[in-house]
């Protein structure tokens, strides 16, 4: 028989052991809690990050708008219809798309004009024109390459030759590149200086163009105010003259 001492561990050992159902149902309860408490917070974390995406989103949409509005209420209006525009006789010799005169990038706002000369006295609008449309062969055999155009040549007799889209950039005036239209003039010597022919289709032309693009005459500008080169140099030496050539167009499109 068991003593007292032995029924009494007997008793300790029997009660300690666990119930099973019990337990089962217990540790059943206790996963449950825990699943419930971590799907709460996986429903709260998703709802804010939802929260926070349509916030973003919001805010992008307000800034996209704003500017806008600020593109709108500060850039140029848009460029004249052709049949509201005076009449000027403009002959279209488009160069060839390369990557030395006319490279085909975008031209997507005009905010100035710049003026320039050809530093090839005695040649004419088409024979300038024809240089431009040669530099793919031109630079075949030459180590440094030439990059230059412009989106019209003035010639000695007053024709006005286009070779560049209005849409598409010109490689003539450096980093005005971007957001200027170009044209450069013909001269019969070395001195730069237009003859009446030429001077008189650029006045035309940069009027036409002003008008065109709703441009003052503080848009007009001359390559050296963009680098420092002398070009058009008659109007760089005779800075008077080129004063009288923006005034002149500035009465004319006040008209």
């Amino acid at each position: 028989m068991w003593n007292r001492e032995q029924r009494g561990d007997i008793r300790r050992k029997y009660n300690s052991r666990p119930n099973n159902r019990r337990e089962t149902a217990r540790r059943k309860i206790t996963r449950g809690k825990i699943t419930r408490r971590e799907n709460t917070r996986r429903g709260s974390a998703r709802r804010k990050f939802v929260r926070c995406a349509a916030v973003i989103s919001g805010a992008a949409a307000f800034i996209i708008i704003i500017c806008a509005l600020i593109s709108t209420l500060l850039g140029k209006p848009p460029e004249v219809p052709q049949s509201e525009l005076p009449q000027i006789n403009i002959q279209q010799k488009l160069l060839k798309k390369n990557q030395y005169s006319r490279p085909g990038k975008a031209l997507r706002k005009v905010r100035g004009i710049v003026v320039h000369y050809t530093a090839n006295p005695g040649t004419d609008a088409v024979a300038n024109r024809n240089y431009f449309n040669n530099l793919e062969e031109i630079n075949k055999d030459r180590e440094k390459k030439i990059y230059a155009s412009s989106h019209f040549v003035i010639g000695l007799e007053g024709q006005i030759v286009q070779c560049i889209p209005l849409d598409e950039i010109a490689y003539a005036s450096n980093d005005r590149n971007s957001d200027t239209i170009s044209i450069e003039c013909c001269h019969p010597d070395k001195s730069g200086e237009f003859n009446k022919a030429t001077l008189t289709a650029l006045k035309e032309l940069v009027t036409y163009l002003c008008i065109k693009y709703h441009l003052s005459t503080e848009d007009i500008i001359r390559h050296y105010d963009v680098t420092g080169k002398l070009c058009p140099l008659y109007f760089v030496e005779h800075e008077d003259e080129w004063n009288s050539f923006k005034e002149e167009i500035g009465r004319t499109i006040r008209e």
